[in-house]
């Protein structure tokens, strides 16, 4: 069974998800919910979040492979989807170079995982890559659902799916529901300039349009402000909107700040319900 993402999510780190805000979101009409955070290979918050539910999709934005052993991963999905059938997407990455200290040819241990996912019967259906670069893109096409890229652009949206074809792509977007600028770039930056010291965000910014000078820490306005929408909740909408324009076939929103309040206005804004 293939979950439905439905046209927008949203995107948080696992220690920033709990039981309340997964059954108001399911509320507001959205139609996954993104666990960040590189959770563990246990799985459980994702069975948690699944436990306070009712039919709101759980994906992992991402499982990091160095981490989480694929056998270990392969059982909590097994046991997440006999319990939930047809309701989480197992999203996995390689991580960058800079934070894993067993870092080495990531594409090659992204197949390999996938090679003992497949082993274990983890449906192709049910999973997704974090993939920036052609040749994920490619991989992600060729074993699994799709891809779930990061930090991203409408601009990088439109060649992911040139390279995707009619496989799934969900992007994450930052949003500041924000409208005095100066504080909402503040907002924006103290989150997008962590991943300007991680070469595969950089690289990927570059290839879309962006400078060195943009992407250097802690990141030009121009850039900020793309990877960190901020405006009213009508504004940032459009921004979202964009995405799904370029190609996208979810966008998983990650709201930057105090998220309850931020969600109810983007659920009215992008009239989820």
């Amino acid at each position: 069974m293939s979950p439905s993402l439905g046209k927008i999510g949203i995107w948080r780190v696992a220690t920033q998800l709990d039981a309340e805000l997964a059954a108001e979101i399911e509320q507001l009409g959205y139609g996954t919910i993104w666990v960040g955070g590189s959770p563990p290979a246990d799985l459980a918050v994702v069975e948690q979040l699944l436990d306070a539910t009712r039919e709101i999709t759980v994906a992992t934005g991402i499982v990091n492979i160095w981490s989480s052993p694929a056998e270990a991963v392969a059982e909590s999905f097994h046991r997440i989807d006999a319990k939930h059938p047809g309701r989480f997407v197992l999203g996995i990455g390689a991580g960058h170079r800079e934070m894993n200290t067993d870092y080495r040819k990531p594409y090659q241990a992204l197949v390999d995982y996938l090679d003992v996912l497949d082993a274990a019967e983890v449906p192709k259906s049910q999973r997704v890559l974090a993939a920036l670069g052609p040749k994920v893109l490619q991989l992600a096409h060729d074993r699994a659902a799709g891809a779930h890229p990061y930090l991203t652009t409408p601009e990088h949206t439109r060649s992911a799916r040139e390279i995707l074809g009619d496989a799934l792509l969900a992007p994450e977007q930052k949003v500041v529901v924000d409208t005095d600028p100066e504080r909402a770039r503040a907002t924006g930056r103290e989150t997008v300039g962590m991943y300007l010291n991680l070469a595969n965000y950089t690289r990927n910014l570059e290839r879309h349009g962006y400078t060195a000078e943009d992407v250097t820490p802690p990141g030009s306005d121009r850039l900020i402000d793309a990877l960190a929408l901020h405006g009213t909740a009508e504004q940032i909408a459009e921004g979202i909107d964009a995405h799904l324009r370029a190609g996208a076939d979810h966008v998983a929103v990650q709201v930057l700040g105090d998220p309850a309040p931020a969600y109810r206005a983007l659920s009215e804004a992008l009239q989820l319900r």
